[in-house]
């Protein structure tokens, strides 16, 4: 008996669609003239229109981490409050789970916001006259969850981003790294599918940054939460990122894996951010493998497939083969010390523009 099976195609948790958003009083003649290929510059010269987001396209599957990084002035938030219409878009389409947000009615709206898409910002959001329980619990509160409910996935969410103890304290007691955990817990407590986080660490010190990063990399290993990430940080990027998008003037100019942003930049904008980036941090041993060795042939100890070649340059000293394992701990290849040697000493393929690297963010 033949058994035929159909090919169902996976709907991705966000799609967007030639996302165009407009600031100004004459959206319509803006789009006109973007139609008949009129560029941004020449937009705002000729009628005074903003055209802050230029025809974006993407997708983000349902568990995955998608880094939108730009400068200031590039239209990075004002894409991702498109998501959820704090900003209105004037073209496009907006798909969650296949439904289009921008047709939605007021009501479905809120809802959406509230079950569905949570939001991290970069200034904490948090009310300074409720507890850090009350601010966790806020958004329950609006839908209507039964108190002791809130309360307990209030501090189970609390828990969970180190701040157990702390409850019952207002959030002026709080350090800034802290308050923007509080907001963390707050997007976990009302278990949204989405969130769409706006710079959320980048008024943060250094170190304490380097900690929320590394919090974000593990609470998504633990959750895996669909999540739009907005930085101005190429490194913030590289290291939370499934896929990364690069954005100027509206548009994006390179979307890939982090691996394909520094081995790969199509553009020398992105080459010009590209080109200081320690690449043993980014690459992988999987990137980098060959077919496995014998034994005898091999450096003592092993690499795991997606880990960074960084950590196997101690190894390479032996000018042997360092093994490469899956998660099982089988072995899948074997990583050459030449092969490591060359790719840390790789520039970008293409040059930096010759105006020099992007200035930084204002």
């Amino acid at each position: 008996m033949n058994i035929v099976s159909e090919r169902t195609e996976v709907v991705p948790r966000i799609r967007i669609n030639d996302l165009v958003k407009i600031f100004g009083d004459r959206p319509q003649d803006a789009l006109d003239l973007r139609r008949k290929g009129v560029g941004r510059d020449e937009i705002q010269r000729r009628i005074g229109q903003v055209l802050a987001v230029d025809g974006v396209s993407f997708e983000v599957p349902a568990g995955s981490f998608f880094v939108v990084m730009g400068l200031s002035g590039s239209g990075k938030s004002t894409l991702i409050r498109c998501l959820n219409r704090l900003v209105e878009p004037t073209a496009g389409e907006v798909l969650i789970d296949g439904t289009d947000v921008l047709a939605l009615d007021a009501a479905e709206l809120r809802e959406a916001r509230r079950t569905r898409i949570g939001m991290v910002f970069q200034h904490f959001a948090l009310l300074p006259h409720r507890t850090v329980r009350q601010n966790v619990e806020f958004g329950l509160k609006i839908r209507g969850v039964v108190p002791a409910e809130r309360r307990a996935a209030a501090d189970e969410a609390l828990g969970v981003v180190g701040l157990a103890r702390w409850g019952d304290y207002r959030p002026s007691a709080l350090s800034g790294g802290m308050k923007q955990r509080v907001g963390l817990a707050r997007a976990l407590a009302s278990q949204t599918e989405i969130l769409l986080m706006d710079e959320p660490f980048s008024a943060l010190d250094p170190l304490i940054r380097k900690d929320m990063q590394d919090e974000m990399v593990e609470l998504q290993r633990r959750f895996r939460k669909t999540i739009v990430f907005i930085t101005h940080d190429l490194h913030e990027a590289l290291r939370l990122g499934d896929r990364v998008a690069i954005m100027k003037e509206g548009r994006f100019v390179q979307t890939g894996t982090p691996e394909a942003i520094v081995r790969s930049p199509e553009d020398p904008y992105v080459a010009a951010f590209t080109q200081d980036v320690d690449r043993g941090r980014v690459i992988t041993a999987a990137t980098l493998m060959r077919e496995p060795v014998p034994e005898h042939r091999a450096a003592d100890g092993a690499i795991a497939a997606g880990a960074p070649i960084a950590d196997a340059y101690g190894a390479c000293g032996s000018g042997l083969p360092v093994p490469v394992v899956d998660a099982g701990g089988q072995c899948v290849g074997s990583l050459h010390p030449e092969d490591v040697f060359a790719e840390l000493s790789r520039s970008p393929e293409m040059e930096a523009p010759s105006a020099g690297r992007p200035a930084a963010p204002g």
